[in-house]
C-alpha cells in the first residue's frame, strides 16, 4: 500500500466490525477511518467514531438520531440517521469497505458500496445467497474487487488459482460442527439459545453462531461459494474438522490439495482483505503444529442437520429459492432467540417457507426485495401458529 488507506466499516458495532477496528488500531499509520455504521449501538459507535477520528457516523435506527448527535457533540464527526443514510455512507468514494452489516438488510449498503468500484470486504453472505447473480452482476458492471471475510471463503480464495481454473477439481469447505456436534436429535430439539451460541471455537455474534449450530451457516456458505467462484454445486464438498486449524481447500486436477490454516480468529481473514494484494501484521495467534497434533474430519449428518440439503436443493432450484431459505432462516433465528421457537423449528420452517412460494424470476433487485418479504411473512406466521 501507498499512502494511507481510508476505509469504511459497515456494522461497526459488532463482531467483524469490532475485529476490523482492533487491526486499524494496531496500524495507524496505514488507516484512516472514514465512515462507520451501526444497527442501534449509538454507546459504541460515538465512542469508536471519537476514537478513529471518523469523518460520518450512520446510526440505522432513524429514531436514535438526537441521541448520537448528543453523543457526537463538540468532535468533527456528523452523525446522520436511517437507512437511507447507511447507503449514503457506503457510497462515498473511499479505498475500502468493510460490509459487517449483519442478514439481508446488509444488501443495499454492500450493493452501494460495490457500484463505487471499490475494493469491498463482505462478511455478509446474505448479500450472494439472497441476489448472487445480480450482485455478481454489478461486481463487473462497475470493476469492483470483492474479497472474502467469512473464513472458509477467504482461505479458498487465498489459495484459489483464478488463472488456472480449468484445472480445479473441487472446493472444500470446512465446519467446525457446531456446539451440538455430537448431540442427538432429541437433545437439540430441546436445546436453549444459550446453548446454541456457545461456539466452541470462534467467538461470534448471536445469529451468525445459531446458524453455525443449525450448520445452517454451511449451506449459506455453500451457496455462497458457488457463486463467488463461479464452481457448480456438485463441485463444492463439506467436510466436519472439530480443531477449526483448516478453513477450506482447493483441489486441483494433479490431486494437489491446497489448504489455508491459521487459529479461529477473524483477525485473521480480516487482516487479508485489510492489506490486499499485501499483507499486514495481525495479532492472531501464531499455529503450534507440536501441540496441534490432530486434525480430524468427518462427514457431516444429514438427518441430524439437514440445512445443508435444504441449501443444495435450493441452489439446485434456482436464484428465487436461495433468497426464501435466507429469508425464512432470519425469521426463525430471531424467533428461537426470543425463546418462541424451538431449535429444530429453524429446518422445519425454512423448508415450509421455500415449498410454499412458486419460483419465479428475479430480474432485479427489486424482484430481490419482494420475494424476501414474502418469505419472511409466511415465516413469521409459521413461527407465530408454533409460539401459540
Amino acid at each position: 500500500m501507498t499512502g494511507k488507506r481510508r476505509v469504511t466499516i459497515l456494522g461497526a458495532t459488532g463482531s467483524v466490525g469490532q475485529s476490523t477496528l482492533d487491526l486499524i488500531r494496531r496500524a495507524p499509520d496505514q488507516f484512516d477511518v472514514y465512515g462507520l455504521s451501526a444497527h442501534r449501538n449509538v454507546a459504541a459507535l460515538a465512542r469508536d467514531a471519537r476514537a478513529f477520528g471518523a469523518k460520518v457516523a450512520a446510526i440505522a435506527d432513524e429514531a436514535l438520531y438526537d441521541d448520537l448527535k448528543a453523543a457526537l457533540a463538540g468532535s468533527d464527526c456528523t452523525a446522520v440517521a436511517g437507512e437511507s443514510a447507511v447507503i449514503e455512507l457506503a457510497s462515498q468514494p473511499v479505498d475500502y469497505v468493510m460490509a459487517a452489516i449483519v442478514g439481508a438488510v446488509g444488501l443495499k449498503p454492500t450493493l452501494a458500496a460495490v457500484r463505487t468500484g471499490t475494493c469491498v470486504a463482505f462478511a455478509n453472505k446474505e448479500c450472494l445467497v439472497s441476489a448472487g447473480p445480480l450482485m455478481m452482476q454489478e461486481v463487473a458492471t462497475h470493476g469492483a474487487t470483492l474479497l472474502p471475510v467469512d473464513s472458509e471463503h477467504n482461505a479458498i480464495f487465498q489459495v484459489f488459482e483464478a488463472h488456472n481454473r480449468a484445472a480445479i477439481s473441487r472446493l472444500i469447505l470446512t465446519a467446525s460442527g457446531g456446539p451440538f456436534r455430537t448431540w442427538s436429535a432429541v437433545e437439540m430439539a430441546a436445546a436453549t439459545p444459550e446453548q446454541a451460541v456457545a461456539h466452541p471455537n470462534w467467538a461470534m455474534g448471536a445469529k451468525i453462531s445459531i446458524d453455525s449450530a443449525s450448520m445452517m451457516n454451511k449451506g449459506l456458505e455453500l451457496i455462497e461459494a458457488h457463486y463467488l467462484f463461479d464452481m457448480p454445486e456438485d463441485k463444492i464438498e463439506i467436510v466436519v474438522h472439530p480443531q477449526s486449524v483448516i478453513h477450506s481447500m482447493v483441489e486441483y486436477a494433479d490431486g494437489s490439495v491446497l489448504a489455508q490454516l491459521g487459529s479461529p480468529d477473524m483477525r485473521t481473514p480480516i487482516a487479508n482483505t485489510l492489506a490486499w494484494p499485501n499483507r499486514m501484521e495481525s495479532p492472531s495467534a501464531r499455529l503450534n503444529f507440536l501441540e496441534t497434533c490432530r486434525l480430524d474430519f468427518e462427514a457431516p449428518d444429514p438427518e441430524r442437520f439437514p440445512s445443508l440439503r435444504l441449501a443444495r436443493d435450493a441452489l439446485i432450484a434456482g436464484p428465487h429459492a436461495p433468497c426464501i431459505m435466507n429469508a425464512a432462516n432470519e425469521v426463525a433465528v430471531a424467533a428461537f432467540l426470543k425463546g418462541t421457537g424451538r431449535f429444530c423449528d429453524i429446518w422445519d420452517t425454512v423448508e415450509r417457507v421455500i415449498d410454499a412460494i412458486p419460483a419465479r424470476a428475479l430480474n432485479s433487485l427489486d424482484d430481490v426485495f419482494a420475494l424476501d418479504e414474502e418469505a419472511r411473512a409466511r415465516a413469521l406466521e409459521l413461527t407465530a401458529q408454533a409460539a401459540e
